[in-house]
């Protein structure tokens, strides 16, 4: 088993946080997160040095109040585990969900949130319907008044850097409604991020595991996730039959024209194709990978060039394989120039999912990942129970 690796405390201990003066140095730029194929907020970065910083997790299980520290906002106290609670992005209300916490109140759009998982695990309820949809104009300051959360689980830079909120607007709502807690952990490309550090997905869920006090949920969960990194070890064809490939967002309607993404990046977004070790196409080309300060394209004529094994495509993880065949593969196959990619001359075109994971949608993006691409190593696999999950999320394990 993998006790030592990056999904225990390695990197978390004791120490103090960044706090308000670090916020305040946090804001600028002008990523919008609001959705759409232009969405600057989409994309995976390469990589960017995070300040290490030691913190602490202090949580008391004995009934009274009890703090937990992350970055940016330093340690944040809470009186009670959060009753009502809601995150913007999918990241951070995976992880509520799965900790038992129930579903968040909100979320950025539905488009990005695979309701689908939740929906799919055996005596477990989930009501998508009852999810806001948070980003019509902005964030309305009015529209999180009224669902007046106990707690708020998001990096408050994306409010500021996103949609336009000023510190005066998140200091507010911080001490007339409830408190923030997260890290904008997605990809590793932002500015605004620059000077406070990121997290893993299992080292921000530990944090979050102590904000609902629900470590033994954490705990199944680390060992469920151990188990399949495990399998992975087991199957997973050696580095010379490892393919090469390519992660695109599709930058217009024409579909002639691409984001490149890289899987270096180290951002929650590329996690299953990190843990798949796929040989990244753009790897050895001067093609830098689309971020918040780097917009560039390429077209049919480059992917031909960088000529991929293994296609995947973004902003489609919601859609059905029918859908995705006639939306992305049979324009790439009837288009003289995208016919001639490996990826498409060979079937390997895959919907990539989404943006956004926390450990129950990422075992569901690693399982379908691997049977895609290693479809003879994983032939009859199932990385997961989700009879388990199920089971974690409704405290009967």
């Amino acid at each position: 088993m993998r006790r030592s690796n990056s999904t225990r405390r390695e990197l978390l201990g004791s120490g103090a946080a960044l706090g308000t003066a670090l916020f305040a140095g946090c804001l600028g730029g002008g990523e919008n997160g609001t959705g759409g194929t232009t969405d600057s907020s989409t994309s995976d970065p390469n990589t960017t040095k995070a300040t290490s910083t030691d913190e602490s997790s202090a949580a008391s299980d004995t009934g009274g109040s009890y703090t937990v520290s992350i970055e940016p906002m330093g340690p944040v106290e809470f009186d009670e585990p959060p009753e009502r609670w809601t995150a913007l992005l999918p990241t951070l209300a995976d992880m509520g969900f799965a900790l038992g916490g129930g579903q968040t109140l909100g979320i950025q759009n539905h488009a990005r949130f695979a309701n689908e998982a939740f929906e799919s695990l055996p005596g477990v309820e989930f009501d998508a319907d009852a999810i806001v949809e948070l980003v019509g104009d902005g964030v309305p300051k009015e529209l999180v008044y009224e669902l007046n959360a106990d707690a708020h689980l998001l990096d408050p830079n994306l409010l500021v850097n996103w949609y336009g909120w000023d510190r005066s607007d998140v200091e507010e709502v911080r001490t007339e409604i409830g408190p923030f807690f997260g890290n904008f952990s997605r990809k590793h490309s932002s500015e605004w991020h620059d000077g406070y550090r990121y997290y893993e997905l299992y080292e921000m869920f530990e944090l979050v595991a102590d904000v609902f006090q629900a470590r033994p949920r954490y705990e199944a969960f680390v060992d469920l996730h151990e188990e399949m990194l495990d399998t992975i070890d087991e199957r997973i064809p050696p580095a010379d039959q490892r393919p090469t490939a390519l992660l695109v967002y599709p930058a217009g309607q024409e579909g002639d024209e691409f984001y490149p993404f890289r899987f270096d990046d180290g951002g929650i977004s590329t996690k299953q194709w990190r843990e798949l070790r796929l040989q990244d196409a753009l790897a050895g080309t001067d093609i830098e990978h689309f971020s918040g300060t780097n917009n560039s394209t390429i077209d049919l004529e480059a992917m031909l060039e960088v000529d991929p094994e293994v296609l995947l495509v973004r902003n489609y993880g919601g859609a059905s394989e029918s859908e995705f065949r006639e939306a992305v593969v049979e324009p790439l196959q009837d288009d003289p120039v995208a016919s001639e990619v490996r990826a498409v001359q060979d079937g390997a075109v895959y919907p990539a999912g989404y943006l956004d994971q926390g450990p129950i949608i990422n075992f569901y993006h690693t399982e379908q990942a691997a049977l895609n691409i290693y479809p003879d190593a994983f032939e009859g696999a199932t990385l997961f129970d989700r009879e388990r999950v199920a089971d974690i999320v409704t405290g009967d394990f």
